[in-house]
């Protein structure tokens, strides 16, 4: 597929690496968020259903994957940075729509409850406000195994935990990536395990109250992390949310097997192109 690359400014002196797949026949825009010790490679599987559709932005936060390269500064970056550069990302691309993943939907809420006038519509996938016993135990361990540098065990754990429901041979290209990451990435993520773990949970998730675009959680069926009825807790707060679980498939959905990945686009089309419907009819009338 092709892309248009660019290195754009955002949030003071930051610079991200983007990623930009046109689409001839659309005028909607979506950006993808990526969770904790992901790049935009992550996003492989989803392109293939999002591409078809829409014109598409990947990017890589400032200390990690190709953006690294281009930010001198080694400042620790919170998850309300990482909403403004979001924000600024947005406006860049003129994206009317955005999907994030696992971790990535704390700065995609955060970022969605300032009513960014050009968002439309949002998927949060793998994710919920409950930090669960077993999210705990994974967090508490990362934080172990990220002060120590242990790359060995960083990767040992995320394959046993939220991904042990990959295939053998996405959980070697995973085992890879996440153990041969930068100094400055494992202490960035070690930086976001202990700013969540600090959090009221009720300081950073209010502000779904305040998002008044329509939202879609996805969540997988056997995720024990972010389980589909843990995320049913922002019901009460995301008053135009939908929830629809991804049946035999854990934390990474369309990474996981085909059926995954069919089930995952099927929702994503549904709920993304339920704006163009309403669009359309309302411009007949």
């Amino acid at each position: 597929m092709y892309a248009e690359k660019a290195v754009v400014r955002v949030h003071g002196d930051l610079k991200v690496q983007t990623r930009f797949y046109p689409h001839p026949h659309s005028s909607s825009t979506i950006i993808l968020v990526n969770g904790s010790l992901a790049t935009s490679a992550a996003f492989a599987q989803a392109l293939r259903f999002l591409c078809p559709l829409f014109n598409v932005v990947l990017f890589d936060q400032p200390y990690s994957g190709a953006s690294r390269v281009h930010n001198r500064s080694q400042a620790m970056l919170g998850k309300e940075d990482e909403a403004l550069i979001l924000l600024d990302l947005i406006e860049h691309f003129r994206a009317d729509q955005v999907m994030s993943f696992s971790w990535g939907g704390v700065s995609t809420l955060l970022a969605l409850a300032q009513r960014p006038a050009r968002i439309r519509r949002a998927v949060i996938s793998s994710f919920s406000p409950v930090l669960n016993a077993p999210m705990m135990d994974y967090l508490k361990r990362g934080q172990e195994y990220m002060a120590a540098c242990d790359r060995h065990q960083i990767a040992t754990l995320v394959n046993e935990t939220i991904g042990k429901h990959l295939s053998p041979l996405f959980k070697r290209c995973n085992f890879r990536h996440v153990s041969t990451l930068e100094v400055h990435e494992y202490a960035q993520m070690l930086h976001h395990i202990r700013q969540v773990l600090s959090l009221d949970t009720d300081r950073y998730m209010q502000c779904v109250g305040n998002v008044d675009v329509p939202l879609l959680f996805l969540n997988g069926e056997l995720d024990e992390y972010t389980t589909p009825t843990d995320a049913l807790y922002f019901a009460d707060l995301a008053k135009r949310s939908e929830y629809v679980t991804i049946r035999n498939t854990g934390h990474f959905l369309e990474m996981e097997h085909q059926t995954a990945w069919e089930d995952v686009r099927q929702a994503v089309e549904r709920f993304l192109l339920a704006a163009d419907r309403v669009t359309g009819l309302r411009k007949a009338s």
